[in-house]
């Protein structure tokens, strides 16, 4: 059987870094031995959570090739090639495709996909174009790629078109591109997250808070962005998990609203 995966002095690449998910995560894979770079769009945020890990802080348009180019050119210069890449940028509006004011805005709904799916994929691919010039370990692998979807790809609720389009788009892409990468030795995972402390829920109304938690069947609670970055260590440690979207949610499953 594989040793789990070495991070000890590894180089990590975490978007979405500066809160949240993606925070937990960067201090997760830090605590581990990683040497992390947080990307964020949010250059006060990824400062913060950098220098609390003695990290990387860079600032990155995930939907932009240039600056998620520049963003690794920064991190593989002061790091050197990541073999891990976990994803976590994201939005979650909330807007329906036929509105009482008339249809959803086309541009709304773009700029979702955007973020979500088109930003997930445009650091996949950069970051895989490095893991591959990477020395394999005993058993071949050479890195592993970490997506979020949502438990919104499955059960996407009203009001939730476009982040359930997106997140069933990162979902999709799992199995392709750990299929193509596999000759590579790099696996790609995704984590769809139910319902978690994160600070767009933690900033809703108590009574709100209390009633989305009380949906969730055990434990009926928000999940912690530790728990999320557990699981994004677990899959870097197990060898066998690719291609597969697990989802982290307390066994909930969304209603139409």
């Amino acid at each position: 059987m594989a040793d789990r995966m070495n991070l000890e002095g590894a180089a990590a690449l975490v978007t979405g870094g500066g809160g949240g998910l993606g925070a937990a995560t960067a201090r997760a894979l830090a605590a581990r031995g990683a040497k992390v770079a947080v990307l964020d769009v949010n250059e006060e945020q990824a400062n913060a959570v950098a220098t609390e890990i003695d990290g990387l802080a860079l600032f990155c348009d995930v939907t932009s090739s240039e600056s998620a180019t520049g963003a690794l050119a920064h991190a593989r210069e002061a790091h050197g090639p990541a073999s891990v890449l976990v994803n976590c940028a994201g939005v979650a509006p909330a807007m329906r495709i036929l509105g009482r004011d008339g249809p959803m805005d086309l541009e709304d709904f773009r700029q979702v996909i955007n973020i979500n799916l088109i930003g997930t994929f445009n650091l996949t691919r950069l970051a895989a174009a490095d893991m591959a010039g990477l020395e394999p370990d005993d058993e071949g692998q050479r890195g592993v790629v970490i997506s979020t979807a949502s438990v919104a790809a499955f059960e996407g609720q009203i009001g939730q078109a476009a982040y359930a389009a997106s997140k069933g788009g990162v979902h999709a892409l799992t199995i392709v591109a750990a299929r193509e990468f596999a000759r590579s030795g790099i696996r790609v995972c995704t984590i769809a997250p139910g319902l978690f402390g994160t600070p767009m829920l933690l900033g809703m109304p108590q009574e709100v808070q209390d009633s989305l938690a009380a949906q969730v069947p055990f434990p009926s609670r928000f999940g912690a962005p530790e728990e999320f970055a557990r699981l994004a260590l677990s899959i870097c440690d197990n060898p066998m998990l690719n291609g597969e979207t697990i989802r982290l949610d307390g066994a909930i499953r969304m209603g139409p609203r």
